[in-house]
């Protein structure tokens, strides 16, 4: 059989509605490449249907263990190798940082050192937040103090470009530049559409001390590219090739966008936690084996993973998370964000928020 040629007959029943359809529209476009095409599909023809064509060989490692009280031992799930045929591994490929006028150098020496960790390109974007007018806009217009500040926040825009093409062009990784002056309004929707040609936005310690232009990074992120961020607090050693991670599961969407999104470094860590505090079991939340249906899920995909179900114990599910973290030696954590909306969030607070003000680990974040 043709290497560029895959039989339909290995296919799991599942894929049998989209085998059909991916036949009739070969099929309308008049490029059948053989006679025996009902059991032959050309994956060059559909890229986004060759994706979907895997060979999945089953074996019995037990790679996958759910810890639970009073359990004798752990349960153990078989493991299922997924080889894609044809289809590149998807990697952190395009970095994305921000950076402020009055921040040094050390949030772009960090993420210069992760592109070099995994050989990705890094996407650069100065800001400077223009200030709101005081007085409406007809004021804005003739008052001489507004436009001196103008002026003022444009040379500062101007240097910190400056500093930041020579620090560039001291570095051995690709890169690019690019810079925006907008309203504080619009920072978000700016930041967000420029993190959608990025796989991850890192926030470093120097904006994430700079309050104002780090909540519209994380925001503009999260709710306009679709792409998840990486916070790495003062004194963290981040790394995009992690030995040990904490998945912070509470089984809603955004938790499941982030262990998909951060589903490479899971196979290739040695530990992961799948972390639950106060699980329900019901078929609303977590099922009748909190964990099982997740942990079965990455170790399909290759990941060791242990299910770790921890009670709250009248603590902050933030700091059971950060406590767990801690005694595991996790060197990143993966959790959702904004599993409430962020109005909610900032006026009640959540464990996003809680997250991101008090950590000491590595977080990457995804919705």
């Amino acid at each position: 059989m043709p290497s560029d040629l895959i039989d339909a007959r290995q296919l799991s029943p599942a894929l049998t509605e989209r085998v059909e359809l991916a036949q009739e529209l070969i099929a309308i476009s008049g490029e059948r490449s053989s006679s025996a095409f009902p059991r032959l599909i050309r994956p060059t023809l559909q890229p986004w249907f060759a994706s979907t064509l895997m060979r999945i060989k089953c074996r019995s490692e037990p790679t996958c263990l759910i810890q639970r009280k009073n359990a004798p031992a752990p349960l153990a799930y078989a493991s299922a190798t997924i080889e894609p045929t044809g289809v590149a591994a998807v990697t952190f490929k395009n970095l994305l940082t921000v950076t402020g006028p009055n921040q040094g150098e050390g949030d772009l020496k960090l993420a210069a050192n992760l592109c070099e960790q995994v050989g990705a390109h890094l996407s650069m974007l100065v800001l400077e937040l223009a200030a709101p007018p005081s007085g409406g806009e007809y004021a804005a217009v003739v008052s001489p103090a507004w436009l001196e500040e103008r002026q003022a926040e444009l040379k500062r825009l101007e240097k910190r470009i400056s500093d930041v093409a020579g620090f560039l062009s001291q570095t051995a990784v690709s890169a690019d530049l690019s810079d925006d002056y907008p309203d504080v309004g619009w920072a978000d929707d700016v930041i967000g559409r420029r993190a959608r040609y990025a796989d991850l936005t890192i926030l470093g310690p120097d904006l994430l001390a700079s309050h104002t232009l780090k909540d519209k990074v994380i925001e503009g992120t999260l709710f306009s590219s679709g792409k998840p961020i990486l916070l790495v607090p003062e004194g963290a050693r981040p790394t995009l090739k992690p030995k040990r991670i904490l998945v912070a599961w509470d089984a809603r969407p955004e938790s499941s966008r982030a262990v998909r999104e951060s589903l490479d470094m899971l196979k290739g860590a040695e530990d992961v936690r799948l972390v639950i505090v106060d699980p329900i079991g019901d078929e609303f939340h977590h099922g009748e084996e909190p964990g099982a249906d997740a942990a079965a899920y990455l170790a399909r995909h290759g990941v060791k993973v242990t299910v770790d179900r921890l009670p709250s114990a009248n603590h902050s599910i933030a700091d059971v998370l950060r406590q767990h973290a801690g005694d595991v030696a996790a060197e990143l954590m993966v959790m959702g964000a904004y599993g409430h909306s962020r109005l909610r969030e900032r006026i009640f607070g959540g464990v996003t928020k809680s997250m991101l003000e008090g950590q000491s680990l590595p977080v990457l974040m995804a919705r």
